[in-house]
């Protein structure tokens, strides 16, 4: 089977799979395939937090162009899964240069299913097409020749629980926000706080990783339970697994200034049944004082806005503020941010810990973390404190030459005396002029008519040099004034300049024009 999943959480949903009994799990990219039985693909449904989508592949051939790909697909027995009365989808994802339209990949599919049945059942007996809610969903995936049908076990996307009842503008998606729940390590053991939190998603997402409550417990139905081999009571069981919700040592705690926001939240958390879990209430990030749980360090997560689809007044001093209550407010915290905007990213003024390449919405985003503590940075690994992939940042990686950073780069150039800007003749990814001009004098012809021409140049560019300088100082020296050089000694402090003859500014000359007026020239 392969577990469709975002960009970045493949490692984390691989993770998953393992824990529910999966076989020979072996991540890709957005992707993760695995073995197991019809019971671990109702599990994986049913439990996974970060997949959005379970495939269970069918058929898979090659076909060099669309005529290849229509027959190939004519041969399959699509009696065996479809029938007369059903309905089906198709989704189609290509990555081809022999196939460039994933549109007219779809077509071809169904032309070929359709006609399949119209040549054993007559002209008007077939299958149904639906856009959405078919019974059986066909998934299409061409890489160059190699095509790959599979049956969409899933149905609707995962990351639709079933639990949102209401939402707020660019809410975080649900498997997006499980991910990074998980990549931060929590699983209910310390305070987690969310003081944006909008409409409630890494809220419920965490309450529900914590109690043990499975994520698609919510849904109403899948696309499996129309497939001919559904089995009811296997699946009943499945969900039965477990023993219940588990307790949660700590409350999770969320906020938002928006008071529409909260009640938005309130509904979902409700919805969700996890109202027990969750602490929430209207409060701005400024009047956030003092972390909760009497101080206790804990993880801190949140998705403050981009600039992209919501768009504060400031904010950069948005982003400031996060950082100030992260070096005041939540010291001992694993503080962990997900944005899109750099620059304001920048404005926390704190290193990060951890940077990790994600995706929220289309939106190439990055999730960083900040660990804020008192005192130095052995003190606080002495008192238990750790700081997440520490190794990593301090060893270069493997097979490729470490690049150093921006913050490394300034503080270089501080040390030469270049002003904080990147230094750019150093040993660094970029070349200034003094390594081009050593790596040129070395390889340049010694004799012959290019050695000439460049002495030429040479000598002409000295010359000029010469009559530069010997124009420039003329034209100083005709400039200077002498009263105020013989000055310059007698008095350090406050330099004389005597007055000249006639005025210090020269009077401007008046013209008058045909009409009479007098203008300045």
């Amino acid at each position: 089977m392969v577990a469709k999943t975002l960009k970045g959480l493949e490692e984390v949903l691989a993770e998953e799979l393992r824990s529910m009994g999966a076989l020979n799990v072996q991540p890709g990219l957005r992707m993760v395939s695995f073995e197991g039985d019809l019971a671990m693909m109702y599990r994986a449904n049913l439990c996974s937090h970060t997949a959005l989508s379970i495939l269970r592949p069918i058929y898979k051939f090659m076909a060099s162009n669309p005529d290849s790909l229509y027959e190939m697909v004519k041969e399959y027995d699509w009696g065996s899964i479809l029938s007369v009365g059903k309905t089906f989808s198709i989704d189609t994802t290509v990555h081809s240069d022999v196939f460039t339209h994933s549109r007219f990949v779809t077509y071809r599919v169904k032309d070929a299913i359709v006609d399949w049945f119209k040549d054993r059942f007559g002209e008007e007996k077939r299958p149904g097409v639906r856009l959405s809610d078919a019974d059986v969903m066909i998934n299409v995936h061409i890489d160059g020749d190699r095509v790959t049908l599979s049956l969409n076990s899933s149905g609707e996307s995962l990351h639709k629980r079933g639990w949102r009842v209401a939402s707020t503008d660019a809410p975080i998606n649900e498997v997006l926000a499980a991910g990074i729940l998980l990549k931060t390590g929590w699983k209910g053991d310390c305070p987690l706080v969310d003081p944006m939190c909008g409409s409630g998603t890494f809220l419920i997402e965490a309450a529900l990783i914590a109690s043990g409550i499975k994520p698609g417990s919510f849904r109403k139905g899948w696309a499996f339970e129309n497939w001919r081999d559904y089995d009811a009571e296997l699946f009943e069981s499945v969900l039965a697994e477990g023993e219940g919700p588990r307790e949660v040592p700590f409350k999770i705690y969320g906020a938002d200034i928006s008071p529409k926001a909260v009640s938005v939240a309130e509904r979902n958390i409700l919805a969700a049944g996890v109202d027990e879990y969750i602490n929430l209430r209207v409060k701005p990030l400024q009047q956030w004082d003092e972390a909760p749980a009497g101080g206790i360090p804990g993880v801190m997560v949140t998705n403050p806005p981009y600039g992209e689809r919501l768009n504060p007044e400031d904010i950069e001093n948005l982003y400031r503020q996060i950082g100030t209550k992260m070096k005041r407010v939540f010291l001992g915290y694993h503080n962990w941010v997900i944005s899109s905007n750099e620059d304001c990213l920048m404005h926390i003024g704190l290193t990060p810990s951890v940077k990790e390449e994600l995706q929220n919405g289309g939106i190439d985003c990055q999730l960083r973390e900040y660990i804020s503590f008192e005192g130095t940075k052995s003190e606080f690994r002495k008192n238990g404190g750790s700081i997440k992939d520490e190794r990593r940042d301090e060893r270069p990686a493997k097979g490729r030459i470490a690049r150093k950073s921006d913050a490394e780069w300034r503080k270089d150039a501080r040390e030469k005396g270049m002003g904080g800007r990147r230094a750019k003749n150093n040993d660094g990814p970029r070349r200034g002029p003094e390594k081009r001009t050593a790596l040129s004098e070395k390889y340049r012809p010694k004799t012959g008519g290019f050695a000439r021409a460049e002495e030429r140049r040479r000598k002409f560019k000295e010359e000029t040099a010469r009559e530069s300088e010997s124009e420039a100082e003329m034209m100083l020296q005709r400039r200077r004034n002498v009263h105020a050089l013989k000055f310059l000694g007698d008095t350090p402090k406050t330099p004389q300049i005597p007055a000249g003859e006639g005025p210090f500014m020269r009077t401007r000359r008046r013209w008058k024009r045909p009409d009479g007026e007098n203008k300045a020239e």
